[in-house]
Order: C-alpha cells, then sequence, then structure tokens
C-alpha cells in the first residue's frame, strides 16, 4: 500500500471514529475556535494541572482535515507534560507550513504525521492547524490565569 493511500485512511479513520469527541465537564480552560477561511470551527477543554495535559476533550464542525487533526491532537497530548505539549505543537507546526519539505517525525507527532500532505495545500493548512492551535490557546490561558492567581 503507498503511504499517501495509507495516510489518506488515517485521516478519514480519525474523521469518521474521532477520539475525545465529547465536551468533558469543568474544564480548567475552554477555548473555542473558527477558521474564518472556510467554517469550521471547534470548542475545546483542556484539563491541566499546570504540569501535565489531564485531558482535551473537543467538538466542532467542519471539514475532514480539522476534524481529523483535532482528534489526532487530542489522543497525542493527553498525559504529556505541558513542555512536551509545546515541543509536539511546534513540530506539528514546522511540518504543516513546509510546503511539503518536512515529513514529520512519527516519533513525536504519531498519527499526525499523515498530514504532511497537507503541506502541499496552502488553503487547507489552516483547517489541519485548526485544532492543535486550540490547545496551544487553552495552554496558554490556563498558564496566564495560574500566573494571575499566585500573584493575588
Amino acid at each position: 500500500m503507498e503511504l499517501d493511500s495509507l495516510y489518506q485512511e488515517v485521516i478519514l479513520d480519525h474523521y469518521k471514529h474521532p477520539q475525545h469527541k465529547a465536551l468533558s465537564p469543568n474544564p480548567t480552560v475552554q477555548v473555542h475556535h473558527v477558521n474564518t477561511s472556510c467554517g469550521d470551527e471547534i470548542t475545546l477543554n483542556l484539563h491541566t494541572d499546570g504540569i501535565s495535559v489531564n485531558n482535551v476533550t473537543w467538538d466542532g464542525v467542519g471539514c475532514s482535515i480539522s476534524q481529523a487533526s483535532t482528534s489526532v491532537v487530542s489522543d497525542l497530548v493527553r498525559g504529556k507534560t505541558i513542555a512536551e505539549t509545546l515541543a509536539i505543537i511546534d513540530a506539528f507546526q514546522a511540518m504543516i507550513q513546509s510546503k511539503g519539505s518536512d515529513a514529520g517525525d512519527e516519533d513525536i507527532l504519531g498519527d499526525g504525521v499523515a498530514f504532511a500532505g497537507v503541506a502541499k495545500f496552502p488553503a487547507r493548512v489552516k483547517c489541519a492547524l485548526l485544532g492543535w492551535m486550540a490547545v496551544k490557546d487553552a495552554l496558554a490561558q490556563s498558564e496566564k490565569a495560574q500566573s494571575e492567581k499566585n500573584e493575588r
């Protein structure tokens, strides 16, 4: 089986059977992101203890790329430290913005490498990044809230 075909199957599987697609209650932070260029949107709940990502749940609507990519990141970063999570997001962002020159590291990105081909289609890059940037935003908001709480 050709690699591109395998990657398409991984994306379709995450789209048809999304991981963690049901908002869990009482998140540390909830964010809502919209891709204004196509209308994809997600609401993401992040549960963190300030050290690790304990849980990521989400709900959303959009194309197979945005929904599958959010499924991948929600599964990939659970149980990782915040530093590990940010490094994973940075690696995905570098791959997806490489215009196809970076195939990604499967050891770091897991199923996320299936989106390497999306990098060749600039109009779809924002779709693939939607969930990943939501996680990054949620982590930043959580850190800011914790910092403000510590200042009191």
